[in-house]
């Protein structure tokens, strides 16, 4: 795939956390962004109502999925 530059803005805080992610993960930040927007889409471009049927089984059973987690 061919990668184009591309320029926007971003909050100090947040650039920050991700030059500290970036870095401890041994990537670039064009590829953790790449990956975050590629991730973020998707999960965007799931059907409004399963989306919402998800988000209310979530949020009803998170802590059993947070216990189940452990």
């Amino acid at each position: 795939m061919k990668l184009k530059k591309f320029a926007t803005q971003i909050d100090e805080h947040t650039l920050e956390e991700l030059r500290v992610y970036a870095k401890s993960a041994g990537r670039s930040i064009s590829s953790v962004v790449t990956e975050a927007v590629g991730e973020y889409l998707k999960k965007t471009s799931v059907r409004p109502a399963f989306r919402n049927a998800m988000d209310e089984v979530l949020t009803d059973h998170a802590d059993l999925l947070n216990r189940l987690a452990k």
